[in-house]
């Protein structure tokens, strides 16, 4: 597996989610989950910097990965319209 050191634990996001929501409502510190379930403070940080919602609207929130994918998905559609564009261009011109 690229980029997993040989002994690196790996955690499913319904589990990074509940340590980033414990985190969130208040009621832990860093030091209690890395206590509890034998995570690193490091990993636990970046899980609450990547997986904690922010408020976008009243009624809307976004977590940094889902902007991050959100963004990603916006250039690949950027560049599939100017794909589209120079192809239009190019039959409008056989026509």
């Amino acid at each position: 597996m690229k980029g997993i050191a040989k002994n690196q634990k790996s955690y499913t996001p319904e589990f990074k989610q509940q340590i980033v929501d414990l985190y969130n409502a208040g009621g832990t510190s860093y030091p209690q989950p890395e206590r509890e379930y034998g995570v690193n403070r490091s990993t636990i940080s970046g899980w609450v910097k990547h997986l904690s919602p922010i408020k976008v609207s009243e009624e809307e929130t976004v977590t940094l990965k889902e902007y991050k994918a959100l963004q990603k998905e916006t250039q690949r559609l950027k560049i599939e319209n100017e794909i589209l564009k120079k192809a239009t261009a190019i039959f409008a011109k056989e026509q």
